[in-house]
């Protein structure tokens, strides 16, 4: 299965190479690399009781990304070396299949529990392996011994679910849920259709799930949220379907299967959010799923989803109205699926700006007293930060007018919610000010470029493409449709109180065109040729730029530190050089620009880890080849150590400690060297 707009790139164990080796294996290296395996690892010790789990995707279901390990310091990071490593897809399955060729877009990243190591593979399917050596374990295998049942794209994570001596791995793959021994792989025969339960619901236009994020399991319910759902840019049809299905919230039995309640993204008849739809159209518009990871509270027994955009992405003549529940974060009961409240970031979304990034939950101290909280980063560059329990925010929330559209039909909401802290934590709208100015040249060659469009505030609206050659091709809007923040976005520091947001700084053009496609009056396009963009929707997602650099000033990769108690920024600093090797930048001396893309943080108790994002990820962003992974000082931002791997991040990073020792795991992959886990830590 292929993610819509999402290249393929031969993943296989052939082609991953670590950054001391030379060129890429050849067929015939599968057996090479699983012996690498174990000719780099440490040293098993004696079995001691285990320590310092990564139970959960995000750390835990708070999604934090947050340990308490101490053992890899500022003292000794600089120490760190590679233990060993581990390709996306087991050996056992190429041998099997050995025509499959997955995306190294490779987002499984691994849990920990008690000494082993499980994660969704190169194809979706799960691997167990040894937390000590990478040695495997086991590997779910396909539901039918068919190519096209074990083709697949990579998932983000899975669950654990213990109850006495029996344990599970719940994991999302394509249109399935499946229930696993933990012990073995086996599929729970008792848990639906002998181990699987569809998540394919009966829709007039046949939609498929699509759930990138994996579920998360709250006591004894498993909650699911796609992100598909039809309708919408990220559906793949281009963003101007009006039409479509929304991707409810579901929960199911852990034990059984059984279907436990659904909760209806797109409000049912009696519920006043109804109301927020005009024209009928609640009949109508689909999408409004959660492409990011749900968090929860198992004291409240609340799970808090972050929802998408509806369909369109970007015209919404056809829905008038602030169309809740889309771009919302609401919090629902775990065992009834009942919404407890919810909050919407984004009224009447006309730019795809939904809550692509994980609630995170932590404790501050508020007005003298700790409050429990969630922050809800979103695309735009605002966190949102309320009381968990009865979803008040902890600072005001102000409504403030916003300019409104000219497009025919286009009904703008006049006001957005605007936080009164903390304040953004990535540049938002376009100025003349903002444009990259590193040299006279370069600064008139972007003014050039810029001239063809409008530029203005956050949340100017999609213009429509006026006729001739003077006319104005689109908006230029900072954040763009991918957001300063997305999946990658966020990481608590549960003792001091510290939030770090992960973001970069993209510019995207937004054009409108009329349309005569069925089901769409006006529809979203890419700028054209004409103007010095290029054509590949990929490449312009960002906007042109001189030289091909990018048409803003840096940084275009940062981490933005805030005290969560008093809600102010600390420090932000660059992450990445970026571009500043360039041959139109040479001579020129610049510090770190930043690299632009998703790399997840991961937090230790004196340290905070980020790589560079890879360029396989959809959207043209990261860099291309080998990468860096670094370690700051989460207290100053101050660079300490960095290493180089042989490509860019594309999962999120984690540690634990087993057998004494801490590691730090890391997914890469990439279009020259494939895909799969390192594993890092001090000299044995």
């Amino acid at each position: 299965m292929q993610v819509p707009g999402e290249k393929h790139f031969d993943a296989r164990p052939s082609g991953f190479r670590a950054p001391s080796e030379g060129k890429t294996m050849k067929h015939g290296g599968y057996l090479a690399f699983g012996a690498a395996i174990m000719a780099v690892a440490f040293p098993v010790g004696a079995q001691t009781p285990p320590a310092g789990e990564w139970p959960s995707y995000g750390g835990n279901h708070a999604v934090d990304r947050y340990s308490p390990l101490s053992q890899i310091d500022a003292g000794n990071v600089g120490k760190l070396q590679m233990l060993w490593k581990r390709p996306a897809i087991d050996a056992s399955l190429v041998a099997e299949f050995p025509d499959l060729s997955p995306s190294n877009y490779f987002r499984g990243t691994p849990i920990m529990v008690d000494g082993v190591l499980y994660a969704p593979d190169g194809v979706g399917l799960v691997e167990a392996f040894d937390a000590r050596t990478g040695g495997t374990k086991w590997v779910q295998r396909p539901y039918a011994a068919t190519l096209k049942e074990a083709a697949g794209i990579s998932t983000r994570g899975v669950e654990h679910w213990k109850s006495g001596t029996e344990e599970r791995i719940v994991v999302v793959r394509g249109d399935f849920l499946y229930a696993l021994d933990a012990k073995n792989g086996g599929y729970i025969a008792g848990f639906g259709e002998k181990g699987r339960v569809s998540l394919r619901r009966t829709t007039p236009d046949n939609t498929g799930f699509m759930g990138l994020n994996g579920p998360i399991v709250v006591g004894d319910v498993i909650v699911v949220s796609g992100g598909g759902g039809g309708g919408g840019a990220d559906a793949g049809d281009g963003g101007d379907k009006r039409e479509g299905t929304p991707e409810d919230v579901r929960g199911y039995d852990v034990r059984s299967g059984k279907l436990l309640w659904t909760f209806h993204v797109m409000p049912q008849e009696g519920d006043p959010a109804r109301k927020s739809w005009g024209l009928d159209s609640a009949k109508d518009v689909g999408h409004m799923g959660a492409w990011a990871t749900m968090s929860a509270d198992e004291k409240l027994g609340l799970v808090y989803v972050p929802l998408t955009a509806p369909s369109n992405s970007y015209y919404g003549g056809h829905r008038p109205g602030d169309n809740l529940y889309a771009n919302s974060l609401v919090a629902l009961d775990a065992k009834t699926g009942k919404r407890a409240w919810h909050y919407q970031m984004v009224h009447h979304d006309l730019w795809d700006y939904d809550n692509a990034s994980p609630p995170t939950l932590g404790t501050i101290t508020h007005g003298g007293k700790r409050v429990d909280v969630v922050i809800q980063p979103n695309k735009t560059g605002f966190l949102f930060v309320f009381d968990r329990k009865t979803g008040k925010p902890i600072w005001p929330i102000e409504e403030r007018p916003v300019p409104q559209s000219t497009v025919p039909g286009e009904a703008t909401s006049p006001t957005q919610p605007f936080p009164t802290k903390p304040e953004p934590f990535d540049r938002q709208g376009v100025t003349e000010a903002d444009l990259i100015d590193f040299t006279p040249e370069i600064a008139a060659e972007a003014k050039r470029i810029a001239s063809h469009y409008t530029m203005g505030p956050l949340f100017s609206p999609p213009l429509l493409r006026e006729p001739g050659p003077n006319g104005k091709k689109g908006v230029l809007a900072a954040p763009g449709a991918w957001g300063s923040g997305n999946w990658n976005t966020g990481a608590f520091d549960p003792e001091t109180g510290r939030y770090y947001a992960v973001s970069m700084t993209l510019v995207n053009a937004f054009v409108l065109a009329k349309t005569d496609k069925p089901g769409a009056t006006i529809a979203y396009q890419w700028p054209g040729p004409e103007e010095g963009v290029e054509a590949d929707p990929e490449t312009a997602l960002y906007g042109p730029g001189p030289h091909g650099l990018p048409l803003l000033k840096p940084p275009y990769g940062r981490i933005t530190a805030y005290d969560m108690n008093k809600g102010d920024k600390l420090w932000t600093v660059a992450n990445g050089d970026g571009p500043r090797d360039h041959p139109a930048l040479k001579g020129l001396n610049l510090p770190p620009l930043g690299t632009p893309g998703r790399p997840a943080p991961l937090l230790t108790k004196t340290l905070l880890f980020l790589g560079e994002s890879s360029d396989a990820i959809y959207g043209q962003s990261g860099v291309a080849g080998t990468s860096t992974f670094r370690a700051y000082d989460k207290t100053s931002g101050a660079e300490l150590w960095r290493t180089t791997l042989p490509a860019g991040a594309t999962g999120g990073p984690i540690t634990y400690e087993v057998d004494g020792r801490q590691i730090i795991i890391v997914p890469v992959g990439g279009k020259q060297f494939g895909a799969g886990w390192l594993a890092y830590g001090l000299p044995g």
